[in-house]
Parts: C-alpha cells; structure tokens; sequence
C-alpha cells in the first residue's frame, strides 16, 4: 500500500495553494501513502477507501480505476470524485483477481498513480503473529519504521502482570514489531526488572529526529534485550525484592530504532525513585505510601515543544508528586529539554494528576500543552494552570462545545475524601476556568465527552451516576448510551458511535458490528489494541487480538460517506492522541477540531511533511 510520489513541481504547487498568505507549516509530521482499501461487500461490489493528506489543496480531487486479472485499468467513477475519499463499485468481477488505485486530480490534470492494492478477503487485514508462550497481545501502537509511508504496528506483549499495590512476580514485558504483512521485525524484551503491568510499561512511537522513519521509546533497566540481541547495563542484576517489586537498582530512558529494534540512545531516568514515601497517598489526600505503588505510577506521551519536532514525555506520579520529564532525541543524542516537578503537597499542582495524558496546543502558539489531568504544563516546563479539581481516571480534550472559542476539558475525578471536589467537570483548556462541574465528594470510575447525538450542538457528556446523556450545560438529553468506554467514527455521519470490547453500537441505533472470534484487552476496560484512522480515508479502524492470541485484525468500515476531512493522522493533536493512546487507563483520541452535525469548515494545523526516505 504505497502512495504516488507527486513530482516536485506539484508538490510545491500543492503547498502553495494550501498555505498562502500563512507562516510556512512548523511542526513536521510523517510522510504518509494513500492507504487504500477494498473490500467486498457482496454481490460483485467493492468499498474502496484512501488517504486525503494534510498538506494538499481542499480543490485536489480524485479518480479511481479497477485492474482485473491482466486487462487494462479502467477508471471507475464518470467524473471527478470531490466530496469523500471512498467509493462504491458496484461492478466489480472478483472470479478473477482485482485490484484498485487512485490518481489525484489537480486543476483538471491527472497525478502520478498510487500503488494498486489488491482486494481484501473480508472486513479485516489479518496480521499473524509469533506470540511467545503464554503471552497475550495487549496494547500496540502505530508508526512510519522504514520511511515507506506505510504504518507498522508496535505490539506490547503481555504475561503475567501485577497492578502495583500488589504482591507477587510478573513475566518480562515484550515488545514486537510488525508489518502489515506479518513480517516481524524485531523483539524487545526489558528483562526481570521492569516489572509487567499497566502502570509500569509505558511506550511512545514516534519520530522524534525528523529523519521520516518513527523511533521506540520506553523505560528500560538492567538486563533488557534490543531488538539486536544486545543487554542495557548489567543483565546479571536481579533488583525485584522478596514481594516481586523493583524498589532498587538503575532506571533508564532509551530511544531504540525503530526499524531494527537497536538501541540508539539511553540515559537515567527521570526523575528517580527519592523518597518512596514521597509520591503520596489515596486520591493524593493525606497519608503516604512507601509500598511501591504510587512511586511505580507512570504515563507517558509525546508533544511538539519547540513547535518543529515532538519531544518525548515520561511521567511520574499523580496521586501526589507528579513529574514530568521532557526528553528530545536530535542527530543521535538524547537530551533533556526540561523536567516538571509538583514536589510537595504545598505545590498547587501535587495531587492534580491522571491516569493519562492529552496533549494540545491550548494557546495557540504552535507549540504543545501537557493536560495532566486537572492541571496543565506549558511547552517550557512552567505550569500554566491548575483548576484544583485532583486526580481523576478519564480525560478528554477537544473543541467539546464549537460555540465557544478554544478547546475544552473534560474530566473524571476522585473526590470521595472531599467535600469540596467534583467527581466530573468541564473546563477551559487555555485558562482552566471551571465551566461546569457536578457530583461533589464522589468518585467517578468512567466518563466520556463526544458528539454522539446529531440532534444536541457539540459535544455531550456521560458517566458513571450521569444517569443519562447530557449535554454541556448537564441537562439529560437522552438515556444512557450501552457503554462508557471508547468512541470511533465508523459510519456515513459526523457523529461517533461506541466501540466496547469486540462490538460498535450507534447510540439509539444498536448493533453496527461485531468482530467475531476477536477480544478486547484491560479486563473491565475493554479497550481494543489501538483505535485509530490507520488505512482509508478519515474514519477510524480498530485493531483487535484473535482469541487464540495468534493474530491482530484491522477492522475497518465499509459504510460509504459524502464528508471529506484530511486523514486525522494529520492533524498533530490527534497523532500526539494516538501516541499516548496506550498509556495506562486507554483512552480514545480527539482532533483539534469539532466534527458532528452543522459543523463549521475545519482550520488545519499547518504543518510540513517529512521528505519520503528510501525504505531499504
């Protein structure tokens, strides 16, 4: 599945129209092929779906043609295609093999070809997997590893884990990396002293050098295995305690290649342990924990601090003392842009954290915030703001209400041990101004901000206790939607629907799929591998393990829409989002922008393509 390579004039071309009249696009994304898919639907018709791509003119539209067996292509569609990126063919012949590619059209002029992609067998892209004995697929992730414009998934690989309040070894974390096609590239293996569990194995994929192929980043320590078979530090050490707990011993920060696995760069972590005791104690109010749990917390994301190139974030701590660590990887060496430090519970912003990130450029500046939960970190380092509101379980920051100007933040929180605390709330993302809040002294578990209802303008919200769906000034507007969990656009609206272990409902529309013989991950949770607009045009595929554990199906739609928006992977926010998808409690990721019923057109982020490197 490559994509056309535009010659150099067009490209150009295709810039100039985008961006004129603005500031040359400032943070580099990655080179991306259209991502076409086809797959049949029945009776001889064929869905086929691609990329429309961040840097090209909103007047680029396209033509499809179909190659069966050995005869000429023929073009599908009469006349232009203008207002969506997928079509619907209702002659195809798939007795003989059948494959489909797409030529853009600009000003009237047919551009070079993509790459022609062969039909699908079914509904899916099957993945085969090598699996080690007794592991499980858990979360993964997406990135550009060879610079060929093509997505690989990164795959964490799961044996027995332990939360951290919890007694007890656990197996060593495994990271595998994947091509489409199944071929593995390389397996991590970080050793006995990294223990395996939600909190502790965090990774980020990303390119964070620029150079068009996406690098792994992850805490390390004594004994982890590269991809090249090489041991970080001294694989002799074994720091787990009686208890199975790693509370002494180095802690590391490497950046690995993503193509081979190898190490390229590591440095000590931070911050360290300090005073285990130091980190606080339940929800972050009063008492403190020396056990191993709350110093064993971790997030991670990565951001565009300088507004060009993302810097890697490792975090740590949000119950109390929360860290954040900002890491930049540039012409082969790591280095440490800065490091967030609440320290103390007399610091406004301990205790403020979450079991996630969301990163956003909440002032308009062109560079990235750090939404932490219920308080937000500059791009230099500097708290910007924190609302007070403390540590919560689910966050979501998007332009929730598109009446007013910015994004919004909405949150769930721990609050059972105050009487002053909501468990849910609504805030300003550039001032942290409270705009609405609500179940005081309560501990709310789950909690979701989306457009689901085309009938309500924006966003609405629910929640454990919401008892319904509301909107944004928390009137019930509808009952409960069947889960509170993630959300995916998968159908022909603007509106999302909800994915919940191995099933996608549309609210007050039931069941749109199932993906048979397929499991989610996160027990209660139920969150799938990765949700994300990996292939096709802008909607959103999922990615689920096999039962057997031997497989990953990329599910994606095959419901025909009249929109048109740039592949999401091209908007910064929504790629930081996919980054940090898989960190700790999952979440679903969001645009910088609203989409839903009488939206208005859609501002882009500008933004500068990495020049396509050669793959080998």
């Amino acid at each position: 599945m490559h994509a056309c390579s535009f010659p150099g004039k067009v490209f150009l071309l295709c810039i100039g129209l985008l961006y004129t009249g603005q500031a040359l696009a400032q943070r580099q994304m990655e080179y991306l092929g259209r991502g076409l898919v086809a797959v049949p639907i029945g009776s001889g018709s064929v869905y086929v779906g691609w990329r429309f791509l961040g840097n090209e003119p909103e007047n680029l539209t396209f033509n499809l043609y179909r190659k069966t067996g050995s005869s000429k292509a023929v073009k599908v569609n009469q006349s232009p295609i203008t207002t969506s990126t997928n079509y619907l063919d209702p002659k195809a012949d798939l007795r003989q093999p059948t494959a489909y590619f797409v030529r853009p059209v600009l000003q009237g002029k047919e551009q070079e070809a993509s790459e022609p992609v062969k039909v699908w067998t079914q509904q899916y892209l099957s993945i085969p997997l090598k699996t080690p004995q007794g592991y499980t697929p858990n979360d993964a992730s997406v990135g550009d590893l060879d610079g060929d414009g093509e997505y690989e998934i990164i795959l964490h690989q799961t044996g027995q884990g332990r939360d951290t309040p919890s007694k007890g070894f656990t197996d060593e974390p495994i990271f595998q990396a994947y091509k489409l096609d199944g071929t593995l590239l390389w397996t991590i293996n970080l050793g006995k002293n990294i223990r395996e569990g939600a909190h502790y194995t965090q990774f980020i994929v990303m390119d964070m050098d620029g150079d068009g192929k996406a690098e792994f980043a992850c805490k390390t320590a004594d004994g982890t295995i590269d991809g090249a078979g090489k041991a970080l530090g001294d694989k002799a050490k074994d720091w787990r305690d009686a208890d199975g707990k790693i509370l002494q011993g180095p802690e590391f920060f490497t950046v690995f290649n993503g193509q081979t696995g190898a190490a390229l760069a590591t440095a000590d972590y931070l911050p360290g342990r300090g005073n285990l005791a130091g980190w606080g104690g339940v929800g972050g109010n009063g008492g403190n924990d020396a056990t191993g749990n709350r110093v064993d917390r971790f997030v991670a994301g990565a951001a565009y601090l300088d507004g060009k190139l993302p810097s890697v974030l490792m975090c740590r701590g949000y119950y109390g003392r929360s860290v954040i660590a900002a890491w930049d990887y540039r012409g082969g060496q790591l280095t440490s842009r800065w490091v967030f430090d609440s320290q103390d519970g007399e610091n406004p912003y301990s205790g403020m954290g979450n079991h996630g990130l969301s990163i956003a450029d909440v002032d308009q500046d062109g560079k990235d915030e750090i939404i932490y939960g219920a308080m937000v970190v500059d791009d230099n380092g500097q708290g910007l703001f924190t609302t007070g509101l403390r540590h919560g379980d689910a966050l979501h920051v998007t332009e929730l209400d598109p009446s007013r100007p910015g994004l919004e933040v909405f949150g769930i929180h721990e609050n059972e041990h105050s009487t002053s605390g909501p468990g849910a709330a609504l805030y300003d993302a550039r001032t942290g101004a409270i705009l609405w809040r609500g179940l005081e002294g309560q501990d709310v578990g789950r909690g979701v901000a989306a457009d689901i209802d085309p009938t309500n303008p924006g966003a609405e919200m629910w929640f454990s206790g919401s008892n319904g769906l509301l909107n944004l000034k928390e009137q019930k507007i509808g009952p409960n939607p069947p889960s509170t969990n993630f959300v995916i656009w998968w159908d022909g609206d603007l509106t999302r629907e909800l994915l919940d272990g191995n099933h996608i409902d549309k609210y007050r529309g039931g069941r749109l799929v199932t993906a048979e013989n397929c499991a989610s991950n996160n027990g209660s949770k139920s969150t799938p591998a990765l949700s994300a607009d990996i292939l096709g045009d802008w909607r959103e595929e999922v990615i689920f393990r096999t039962k057997d554990n031997q497989e990953l199906r990329i599910i994606t739609t095959t419901m025909p829409t009249s929109h048109r928006f740039l592949t999401l992977m091209h908007d910064p926010q929504y790629r930081m989002a996919i980054a940090w998808q898989n960190v700790a409690y999952n979440q679903p990721p969001h645009p910088s922008f609203h989409i839903g019923e009488g939206m208005q057109p859609i501002k882009r982020t500008p933004i500068t393509i990495v020049k396509r490197k050669n793959s080998n």
